[in-house]
């Protein structure tokens, strides 16, 4: 059920976030695009980063995606992630084909493209199975293993090669093919980092072929929260790391190594002159600024990253807003964040978002969906125990009538006039009790000619009908014929404590009444069987023994076993009664038990919806619940006032609730969800303005003729401190005011919108920040990244709180580099 609920909200999120056949648009990025994730751990990002470029770029087709990894990441945590694994599986399902191989050595290259223009995701598994797993040496061991395989440094070329490739098929996709954007991704504990120099220049060296220029940029991830256990080699391993990238990025480093191999196995030098290596670091923590961890762990770092790449490499679609709002110049923040020695100083970013949130409000719609459906179940129309009694066909008169076909009627009664009697005269008989002159006439001919033809045939007719299918056919067609009557009424029409009116009270009545009717006849029948029979009012003629007797045996049959039968119809009609009841407590339970599936269900989606709340923003979720409380039943409303008051009932919308839940819980929600998303959330209050909606739904809970009404201006107020209070930065310094901050703050939305007209003005004449505007045009939201540079890896409380570890470490043996540690910068 979670899995159908969370289908359900994440795809009516991206159908509305896909800005498409609304007014919205998609951004466009410039030139191409690769991203490269080095390390094991790394692999958790491509997923998340695949899915955001496919939301926002309509030209995130031509992106291009490599991974180098181990073939042992598994062994050390670095596995593929599930949503990574989610977007393989995906793409293979719309018709892309897997390529992957491994060579016996142990390296290998995989790759899974989409044919229809998708993007192309490579992975190539570095040989580390001649590399000690001893952590005291892994990052030293996996340097010289990179350069002592030849064949796999061989086959580690030409797959990049097949990403340049790659890329030139795609050269349609964008606007320029002069430059290419290399992003090299990795987490600053992997061990693979150790030979990120090698990686980069080796990719940024094969793309020069093809390229004018490359631009390359290095994103380190600090993942502070899965450091619980191994605070200490983690934290040092990521000092080592921070230590060799304080070398590359020196204006003074050189690199010069023998990268690019041939297939003739001749070996050429890649070299980088004496600069730093990446253009910008960007050093993005899963704890912010404040100390505070990310709710969201990596999310907000991996949306930074897509966010990064399209403010510095996008399409200018709208050129006059863009000026008028301050676009990025990559050139100038580079200068603002250098010191006056000409030392680069790193960047961090926050990143917030204030939109309609989509999740929580189809979740909270199909739970206010559910719950009036039920609501109109519960309080359908009520009935007097005599229309309950029938509307089971348990009434006196349909027991009577099933009775009556039971038990055959009387006409084989008359026939027992025809059977032999004894030759007693008249004159012993009118001394003798009915009970005697029976024996004396028919001895027991009568009592087994009746239990033959009446109370066995009787017996086996009531043996052969099923109460239980009989009584369970007739609710169904009279729930079919009267939809207003649910399981709810049911199962509290056939309870015990249902009062008065409760349909087993008035059975257990008729039982209690009809025990005491057929006991009173029964005693009346051996009243009559012991009266004499001279005493008896049929016709007598003196002196006419043989009509006499005839006389007594007609009124004998007549009366006695009349009356015999009548007794035999009240004693069937009985057994149906107490069967009935039987099974009227076996339908309580049954109905009882859907009734109490129906509850529950409604209070998982209830539970589901509040989870889906209590995850957006405290203030952009507040009164989701209320608002679309309201909006679902007006809209339920007017459907019912032009269509009938029982059209969601009928097939075409959910149906028979009880019969659905009785298939399984999946069928049900997936006939609510199929109607919610087809005849509610495409209604027009649905379709809104991220602003007018939550403006809607900030007063929901707020009287008309209240002066505290929230103004729209009010409501921008909050909403530009909602996003500056999320978008702090996601990196903590050890001094907040460090020297050389510098700040650049951009809005990704719609420049027209009232709402960011109103945030390009607020402090306008006090901030010291350079404040711009990303323009796409767009009604479901705003976006806010706030970008920091100018601090160096000393600033960093995690550099700091990691020196002691590193120092430790390596006074015990510990070997972190692949270089000579004494090329790399002293610990400041």
């Amino acid at each position: 059920m979670n899995g159908i609920l969370e289908r359900f909200a994440s795809s009516y999120a991206a159908a509305q976030e896909s800005l498409t056949g609304k007014g919205d648009d998609q951004s466009s990025i410039h030139y191409p695009a690769v991203l490269l994730f080095i390390g094991d751990k790394t692999a958790d990002a491509i997923g998340p980063i695949m899915k955001i470029h496919r939301q926002k770029w309509d030209n995130s087709a031509g992106v291009t995606y490599f991974n180098v990894g181990t073939a042992s990441g598994n062994d050390r945590g670095g596995a593929v992630s599930d949503e990574t694994h989610g977007t393989l599986a995906s793409m293979a399902s719309r018709g892309s084909h897997a390529n992957e191989r491994f060579e016996a050595k142990g390296y290998g290259f995989g790759e899974v493209r989409s044919e229809d223009g998708g993007s192309l995701l490579s992975r190539f598994l570095l040989d580390d199975s001649a590399v000690p797993g001893d952590p005291k040496t892994i990052r030293k061991e996996l340097h010289r293993a990179f350069y002592r395989n030849e064949k796999q440094l061989f086959e580690l070329n030409k797959a990049i090669r097949r990403l340049e490739s790659h890329i030139a098929g795609y050269g349609r996709m964008y606007s320029s093919f002069d430059r290419i954007h290399l992003s090299v991704i990795t987490r600053v504990d992997d061990p693979l980092n150790v030979f990120i120099p090698e990686i980069s220049l080796l990719a940024q060296s094969i793309f020069s072929q093809s390229f004018k220029s490359v631009q390359m940029d290095l994103y380190a991830l600090i993942s502070e929260r899965e450091q619980l256990e191994s605070f200490g080699y983690a934290s040092s391993a990521g000092m080592a790391f921070l230590r060799e990238l304080d070398m590359m990025q020196r204006p003074e480093y050189t690199f010069s190594a023998p990268l690019h191999v041939t297939e003739d196995g001749l070996s050429i030098p890649v070299t980088h002159p004496a600069s730093p290596l990446f253009d910008l670091v960007y050093v993005l923590s899963d704890k912010n600024e404040r100390g505070i961890a990310d709710p969201g762990g990596m999310q907000d770092n991996y949306e930074i990253i897509c966010h990064l790449g399209l403010l510095k490499n996008r399409k200018q679609k709208e050129h006059q807003v863009d000026g008028q709002a301050g676009s990025y110049n990559n050139t100038s923040f580079k200068n603002n964040i250098m010191t006056e020695s000409g030392r680069q100083g790193y960047v961090s970013a926050g990143f917030s978002r204030v939109k309609r949130p989509n999740q929580p409000i189809a979740l909270t719609v199909l739970y206010h969906f559910y719950s009036q459906l039920l609501l109109r179940m519960k309080t359908g129309r009520e009935l007097g125990i005599k229309e309950r009694l029938a509307f089971f066909g348990l009434d006196p008169a349909a027991v009577s009538s099933r009775a009556d076909h039971v038990v055959p009627d009387g006409s084989r009664i008359e026939e027992m006039n025809g059977m032999m009697t004894r030759p007693v005269g008249f004159a012993s008989l009118k001394g003798m009790s009915v009970r005697e002159a029976e024996e004396a006439l028919f001895g027991d001919g009568c009592r087994r000619y009746f239990q033959a033809n009446y109370e066995q045939e009787a017996s086996e007719a009531l043996g052969r009908l099923d109460g239980a299918e009989e009584l369970d056919s007739v609710i169904r067609q009279q729930m079919a014929e009267h939809p207003e009557i649910s399981v709810f009424h049911i199962a509290a029409w056939t309870g015990e404590k249902d009062g008065a009116g409760g349909v087993l009270e008035a059975l257990r009545a008729r039982i209690r009444d009809m025990a005491g009717q057929l006991e009173a006849d029964r005693a009346e029948l051996d009243r009559y069987y012991g009266e004499q029979v001279g005493n008896l009012p049929f016709p007598k003629r003196p002196l006419m023994d043989k009509h006499n007797v005839r006389s007594f045996i007609r009124y004998f049959l007549e009366t006695i076993y009349q009356r015999k039968l009548e007794l035999l119809l009240l004693e069937t009609e009985l057994k149906l009664y107490r069967r009935y009841e039987a099974e009227l407590e076996r339908l309580h339970g049954h109905y009882k038990r859907q009734a109490q599936r129906l509850e529950q269900l409604e209070g998982e989606l209830h539970a589901s919806a509040q989870q889906s709340i209590r995850a957006a923003d405290d203030y952009i979720g507040q009164n989701i619940m209320e608002y679309y409380g309201l909006v679902t039943k007006d809209i339920m409303r007017d459907l019912e006032a032009k269509r009938g008051p029982f059209i969601f009932f009928e097939d075409r919308y959910v149906g028979n609730l009880s019969a659905l839940s009785a298939a399984g819980t999946d069928r049900l929600l997936e006939r609510l969800i199929a109607v919610v998303e087809r005849d509610l959330l495409t209604a027009e209050p649905f379709d809104q303005t991220f602003e007018d909606e939550l403006l809607r739904r900030a007063n929901v809970t707020i009287d008309y003729s209240n002066k505290q009404v929230l103004s729209k201006e009010d409501l921008f107020k909050m909403l530009y401190r909602t996003l500056e209070e999320h978008a702090v930065i996601n990196v903590r310094l050890f001094d907040y005011t460090q020297e050389h901050r510098y700040e650049e703050k951009y809005f990704f939305g719609d420049a027209s919108s009232e709402f960011v007209r109103y945030a390009l003005g607020a402090d306008e004449t006090s901030r010291i920040y350079k404040l711009g505007v990303v323009h796409e045009k767009r009604s479901s939201g705003v976006e806010k990244l706030n970008l920091m540079g100018g601090f160096h890896l000393e600033d960093l409380m995690y550099y700091r709180n990691g020196k002691a570890y590193y120092e430790t470490y390596v006074q015990n043996g510990y070997e972190f580099h692949g270089v000579d540690p004494g090329q790399l910068p002293e610990l400041r």
